[in-house]
């Protein structure tokens, strides 16, 4: 049973110390996932706290077919699916407004090392929704082929093709933007 199981668990016994470490352990990530869908930073922020409240208030039952974090990235999933129906009509904030800090360390080196994960996040978002949402599984947050498909609800084979297309589609898309691969 992996820590986010445990601690729920402890949680659903009456330990309330535990869903603040799911909290802490799971907070970022999720936001993240649940931003490749609303590409709002803060909708995802609000929809991470209802998916934290949803397991305060609702305390849904862990079965333990999957592992925790694929169960809770289902849930914040499906949270995320009523509010994108509830407010069809959201507005996609440029990238370019989006303002990224550099390290003082070494400028030029981080200023190179922004403007390339800023070329791949603009090529992401250019993205269809779904091509989006297999990457950012598979390679931001880790998941497995089974995980991923657990969470967006289709076949392990509907997941490695998609992957595969999905990461043709962001070559394609990058190279067609003049991104330059490191050797």
């Amino acid at each position: 049973m992996d820590n986010g199981a445990s601690s729920y668990r402890r949680f659903l016994e009456g330990d309330d110390e535990a869903l603040l470490e799911i909290i802490s352990e799971y907070r970022t990530g999720l936001i993240l996932y649940l931003n490749s869908f609303v590409q709002n930073i803060h909708t995802a922020e609000e929809l991470t706290e209802d998916t934290f409240a949803e397991l305060a208030i609702k305390c849904p039952k862990f079965s333990g077919k999957s592992s925790f974090k694929t169960w809770l990235y289902a849930i914040g999933r499906n949270i995320t699916a009523k509010h994108l129906r509830k407010h069809a009509s959201f507005s996609i904030v440029p990238l370019e407004s989006q303002e990224y800090l550099s390290d003082e360390e070494n400028i030029e080196s981080n200023y190179i090392k922004s403007e390339q994960k800023r070329a791949v996040h603009k090529a992401l978002h250019s993205l269809k929704a779904e091509y989006r949402q297999v990457l950012y599984l598979s390679f931001f947050e880790g998941f497995s082929n089974e995980e991923t498909a657990l969470i967006m609800k289709k076949s392990k084979r509907q997941i490695e093709t998609l992957l595969y297309n999905a990461k043709k589609a962001l070559r394609s898309e990058l190279e067609r933007s003049g991104f330059e691969y490191e050797e």
